[in-house]
């Protein structure tokens, strides 16, 4: 055969030629020149991200007759030889065939002998993951101690199926993905020096597709030129890879945003009647809806986009689409994505997740709304319970002691709307601390700017009028003005759990919030010093000093100004 693949042709043979590897080559080549090298190096990463080129190039390097270079020369004979693979010192291995014991055995006899074309002899062991225990065991102490002129380069895209007693005896290397603008920067100067003609959408989809391999890119590239009559469009490009057109994800995302689940249902009609994988097409749409939400929380890194390039349509559309609406949709289809996986008629689920998406609430600010509707609710109960009261107040002003008994029933009837858990609130005080509570109060206000930019404003309003008055290192008792207040904070489960959360990012621990409104915690708070002081005087044989710590620990509580103490 007399045609090369593109990913073979242009194989890097030099360091510079390694694209978004540079954290490994400039330690290579510093190394090369301060003659700094390693017996073994482990070279781990995904697939097409220039690892056995890597290694080869090393080995050209070591061995070039202009050593110590950071570069070879590729002129020399060893380094032609080894382009070539004419010169028998530098072996390469692939540990997936041979993999056995017999085969590391069979290494290990011959690494003693010295080569004999060039300086270093170079083992290159591909997929070295690929090997049996018994194999990794018979390399273990020729790869910690190898004779001075053998140099072993393992390379793998598993390195966690390593033995740590390997990875200990190498110098190890994780090669990266490549981005898309650095596989899109290379296949230009291939498609330029090869004459051949492609517009740079195309390229841009094909680097998407490659998810970060080189030679993948290589592969579709050479696929393309190959589908195209004279030039490679975008519609080339798209048929190649066989992802679906941005036009046409901003149409179905239109229709999905719109609620229109007919156009939805017929543009999916078009996709699948174009020869479209179904479960291709559904990780395509996820992938638009997490870069549509990574634009709007990030809109100047357009480098972490995977699947989306930002045209007009589609930052429109992202400027209309709230946070917590994404967060459904990428839910819907994931859910689908599941189980499609399982099931041999993918198109029935694909067809119903498009319906779906149609069919949800729209939701400006689900968040919000979600939280004020029962607050609005219980405020239009309360204002009912106050006119109630103002008219039985105006009824009883005839009569002073009818007065009187009808201004204490609202209140024995509020009292029993929401009863303060007074022994926790107790047991929270015998372990509460002065620090404990500056930590807390210091860090109050943001901690009511979190919850605003969590979505729970209505919540947070709760907390204007409360504050934190006593605080231990698992729990936080938080007094509230209004005793309404306390009881709808007390019951919103969500609330609670979003504090807790809030409170852990800001402090580290987790703290459990306990609530009492403002008259029940005067009588909690006066009776626990009450019980303090009483416990001290039922005491025998206590000296003042062995009193005084109990009092001292109501002061750290309370504060001197909030508390009495009498003989």
């Amino acid at each position: 055969m007399s045609y090369q693949a593109l990913y073979r042709v242009w194989r890097p043979q030099q360091f510079i030629d390694v694209v978004g590897q540079e954290h490994v080559t400039k330690t290579l080549q510093n190394a090369l020149l301060q003659q700094k090298i390693s017996h073994a190096y482990l070279f781990s990463g995904p697939r097409g991200t220039g690892k056995t080129s890597a290694a080869k190039i090393l080995a050209k390097a070591v061995n070039c007759e202009k050593a110590p270079v950071t570069e070879p020369c590729n002129e020399c004979a060893a380094c032609r030889g080894i382009t070539d693979g004419s010169i028998p010192d530098v072996i390469e291995i692939d540990a997936a065939s041979n993999n056995g014991v017999e085969e590391i055995r069979d290494i290990r006899d011959k690494v003693k002998y010295a080569p004999n074309a060039v300086k270093f002899k170079v083992y290159i062991v591909d997929e070295v993951h690929m090997l049996s225990i018994g194999a990794f065991n018979a390399l273990l102490k020729t790869l910690e101690e190898p004779p001075k002129h053998v140099i072993f380069i393992l390379a793998t895209t598993e390195p966690h199926k390593i033995p740590l007693t390997i990875i200990s005896r190498c110098q190890r290397f994780d090669f990266k993905r490549i981005t898309a603008q650095a596989i899109v920067g290379r296949m230009k100067l291939i498609v330029d020096e090869t004459g051949a003609a492609c517009e740079e959408q195309a390229l841009q989809i094909i680097a998407r597709a490659a998810e970060g391999g080189m030679r993948d890119a290589l592969s579709l590239l050479d696929q393309a030129i190959s589908f195209s009559q004279e030039k490679v469009t975008v519609e080339d490009a798209l048929s190649v890879t066989g992802a679906v057109s941005q036009g046409f994800l901003n149409k179905l995302a239109r229709a999905v945003r719109e609620r229109d689940a007919a156009s939805g249902l017929e543009f999916l009609e078009e996709l699948l009647f174009q020869g479209k994988d179904p479960s291709r097409f559904i990780e395509d749409f996820i992938l638009y809806y997490r870069d549509m939400l990574l634009y709007k929380a990030a809109p100047r890194l357009e480098e972490s986009l995977e699947r989306v390039m930002l045209d007009d349509d589609f930052q429109q559309l992202s400027q209309e689409m709230e946070p917590e609406e994404l967060y459904e949709l990428i839910g819907v289809l994931n859910k689908a994505q599941q189980e499609m996986r399982w099931t041999n008629h993918p198109r029935i689920f694909l067809e119903v997740a498009i319906v779906k998406l149609c069919q949800l609430e729209k939701t400006e600010k689900s968040g919000e709304s979600a939280d004020i509707k029962p607050l609005m609710q219980k405020i239009e109960r309360l204002e009912h319970e106050l006119t109630e009261l103002k008219k039985n107040g105006i009824m009883a002003k005839e009569d002073g002691a009818a007065s009187a008994a009808v201004q204490k029933k609202p209140q024995r009837s509020s009292r029993k709307g929401f009863q303060a858990p007074v022994g926790k609130v107790k047991e929270v005080l015998k372990q509460a601390t002065k620090n404990d509570l500056i930590a807390i109060k210091s860090r109050w206000g943001e901690m009511l700017d979190r919850l605003v930019h969590n979505q729970m404003r209505s919540q947070a309003a709760l907390l204007n009028e409360a504050e934190p008055v006593a605080a231990s290192e698992t729990a936080l008792i938080v007094k509230f003005k209004y005793e309404i207040h306390c009881q709808m904070a007390m019951d919103n489960s969500r609330f609670l759990e979003t504090l807790a959360n809030v409170l852990f990012e800001l402090l580290g621990k987790r703290i459990q919030l306990v609530g009492i409104p403002d008259d029940q915690w005067q009588q909690v708070r006066e009776e626990f010093v009450r019980n303090q002081r009483d416990g001290e005087d039922a005491g025998e044989g206590f000296s003042k000093s062995e009193e005084e710590p109990h009092v001292s620990e109501a002061v750290k509580l309370f504060g001197p100004e909030l508390i009495e103490i009498k003989e």
